[in-house]
């Protein structure tokens, strides 16, 4: 088979490997569509993501979709043929989560992603021709989502993580800072939600057309205006420390901070006293813990998650696909790549 791996900084190749096999309790997903994310756009830029390094070539990719191919021993309840995508994370060891975090296995304190190098060996992802998967990690796709639409429900799923740690929203006004495909992304699932009135905030304004086609009732162009004043949930979703000052004085005093967008994990400057002069409440959100299920369930719902598709390539043209996900005036929405064009 075909897959897409990364061997170091900038040297992305289209390998042969072998064709796997599923074994007990596995299944064989013959894959269709991939969504490019920004660890991958790292791992092709920089040979690392966070403090994860390439220690040996890797395939990319944990936002799939395709079909079920094979069954291992001892599955039951999937059919050859039935579309699923994927839950990329799995818990390493048997070690419990202590009280106060019981059932959230995102924090878990190592957990194998799909296409992380987190570990050693590295986790390969899905970008590949077929992926053996545990039969627990897949999710059928309700009638009517598509595997091109399947292979969001893993970026769906954290925007509906952070609009979960947020709390209710009904009613609520609240802004996104940050239209890219995961800021686009929380106003689709605040909306979803039952937020009131969602602001979405970004320098460029193609993100924020697609933040409209979300479901944004009004938009900011930061680059020549202010955030609004005195909102009652905001989620920052750019990941930029720079922002964080303007988006401390944008959220109401008492009022809540939802930090969605990764933050650089070396020292940056941010302005964050009115942290503290207006007692917000400033919540991490990492990853999801089963959120991937109501990410599926809101797109048989209704939530259309199309407008955030900006590019589709072909497997062989994987290079270029993460270079434009690199480019922020080009790759303003999620790029997808198509896995199965040689089937």
């Amino acid at each position: 088979m075909r897959a897409v791996v990364v061997h170091g900084p900038g040297d992305l190749r289209i390998d042969e490997r072998p064709d796997p096999v599923p074994g007990p309790g596995e299944v064989l997903i013959a894959m269709e569509w991939g969504g490019i994310c920004g660890s991958d756009v790292s791992y092709f830029r920089h040979g690392a993501s966070g403090t994860a390094r390439l220690s040996h070539p890797m395939v990319l990719g944990h936002e799939v979709a395709g079909r079920i191919a094979a069954l291992g021993p001892g599955v039951t309840g999937l059919a050859p043929g039935r579309p699923v995508t994927v839950h990329p994370a799995e818990p390493v060891g048997d070690q419990p989560l202590p009280d106060r975090i019981a059932g959230r296995t995102n924090l878990h304190a190592r957990v194998r992603y799909f296409g992380s190098a987190a570990f050693e060996p590295h986790t390969d992802g899905g970008f590949s021709e077929y992926r053996v998967v545990r039969a627990h990690q897949t999710r059928p796709l309700p009638d009517g989502v598509s595997t091109e639409h399947g292979a969001l429900a893993e970026p769906l799923a954290v925007a509906t993580h952070a609009v979960r740690r947020a709390g209710d929203l009904r009613g609520r006004t609240v802004l996104v800072n940050g239209a890219g495909p995961i800021g686009a992304l929380v106003v689709a699932a605040a909306r979803h939600h039952g937020a009131g009135t969602v602001v979405a905030a970004d320098l460029a304004a193609p993100r924020l057309a697609v933040a409209r086609a979300m479901g944004a009732d009004e938009t900011r162009d930061v680059s020549r205006e202010p955030l609004p004043e005195d909102v009652e949930v905001v989620f920052e979703a750019s990941g930029a420390p720079a922002a964080l000052g303007a988006v401390l004085r944008a959220t109401a005093r008492g009022g809540t901070l939802v930090q969605v967008g990764n933050l650089p994990g070396t020292p940056a400057p941010a302005a964050l006293g009115e942290l503290v002069t207006r007692e917000i409440t400033w919540i991490g959100s990492y990853r999801f813990v089963e959120e991937i299920d109501d990410a599926l369930c809101a797109m048989r719902d209704g939530l259309d998650v199309s407008p955030v598709v900006s590019h589709r390539f072909a497997m062989a043209d994987a290079a270029t696909a993460l270079t434009v996900a690199a480019d922020p005036a080009a790759g303003f929405g999620k790029v997808l790549l198509r896995l199965d064009e040689s089937r």
